[in-house]
């Protein structure tokens, strides 16, 4: 930043990064030909012609060299610039730019501390409204049911009774959405922190660890999985922690909406430039109205499983946001109401 810094104190060149370069280029060009009057100049020797041609493709070849060192020096600023972004991304670190410079690149180097700065103060604000929400808001929820429970240990009268188990209900459905949001807000906030890199993934693994954790929900319908994996170890532009949360949701909402009794299908196999997951089950699937609405935020058809299991929606849009983030693609097909559904997700490959 030291001649960057010099070259700002001139003042023809002080407002403009165009002229900085400009005015390296115009000294760059004449240096050869200072060069080779100076030598004439001052030296009382003739030169023949090839020594002239010499001294000139020495001194051009000096001069570029020159050029080419002044010009990575002046572009510091614009890398500093870059680093600082990829260092926010990569590890939310907050840079301290110099904002003293007022061409083009100052400017620049001004409006990446003023987003950063901005982001993060809107980031530690939503972690405030986390906490607010996880602590407070909670607690003035529970004040009813509460209240509600009190009467129900102390009140033998039906209709009373019947009013405390509707305010208990309303209140763990309140508590249930205020969960879902606050883990919606930690999700989104963790999900922009990651960097998309490559990864090698081992679905074998992924699967079998996610059948381990649903075991008990299977085991309770009865339902089987069946498992066809083409594919194990396969290298990734996705974080294999987010990726394993998107296939064990697909998976647990296949369970939850699967009828007793049934089966679900995992495949796991190449499509063209991505690794592809294909989730088949035998439940309540949807209708193409509905379809529209699959990967909303907290959406309007979040249903009950058919163990009336609950659902708060968010669940499918969380995954899309995922897959999104990593090139991928996330859908889902049925054939109608109660006719199952497939639901497919597609991670790009690291060739």
């Amino acid at each position: 930043m030291k001649l960057y810094s010099n070259l700002s104190k001139i003042s023809f060149l002080k407002k403009s990064y165009t002229n900085k370069f400009f005015f390296v280029a115009f000294l760059g060009i004449h240096i050869p030909l200072i060069g080779l009057i100076i030598t004439l100049i001052f030296n009382k020797n003739a030169f023949s012609t090839q020594a002239i041609l010499l001294f000139t493709l020495g001194f051009t070849l000096l001069a570029t060299a020159v050029t080419l060192y002044v010009i990575k020096k002046i572009i510091v600023p614009i890398n500093l610039a870059s680093l600082s972004l990829a260092q926010y991304r990569k590890y939310r670190t907050v840079p301290n730019l110099p904002l003293r410079f007022k061409d083009e690149a100052g400017k620049l180097l001004y409006n990446v501390q003023k987003t950063i700065s901005d982001n993060e103060t809107y980031l530690n604000q939503k972690q405030d409204l986390v906490s607010l929400l996880t602590h407070d808001i909670k607690n003035f929820v529970s004040q009813p049911k509460g209240l509600a429970l009190l009467l129900l240990d102390e009140n033998d009268i039906t209709e009373i009774r019947d009013i405390a188990k509707l305010i208990v209900a309303s209140s763990d459905n309140q508590l249930e959405f205020l969960e879902s949001f606050i883990h919606l807000l930690r999700e989104e906030e963790a999900l922009s922190a990651v960097e998309v890199e490559s990864n090698t993934v081992n679905f074998t693994e992924i699967i079998l660890d996610i059948e381990r954790q649903l075991a008990v929900k299977l085991q309770e319908k009865n339902i089987i999985l069946q498992k066809n994996i083409i594919q194990t170890n396969v290298k990734l532009f996705a974080d294999e922690v987010l990726l394993s949360s998107v296939v064990f949701n697909l998976l647990h909402n296949a369970v939850k909406f699967s009828q007793p009794n049934s089966a679900i299908s995992v495949d796991v196999g190449l499509n063209k430039e991505h690794l592809e997951i294909k989730i088949r089950d035998q439940g309540i699937g949807f209708t193409d109205k509905q379809k529209g609405q699959l990967f909303s935020k907290f959406s309007k058809i979040s249903r009950k499983g058919t163990s009336r299991e609950d659902s708060v929606g968010i669940g499918l849009y969380l995954c899309l946001q995922i897959v999104t983030k990593f090139s991928g693609y996330l859908y889902a097909n049925s054939d109608g109401a109660n006719k199952g559904a497939v639901f497919t997700v597609g991670f790009r490959i690291d060739k």
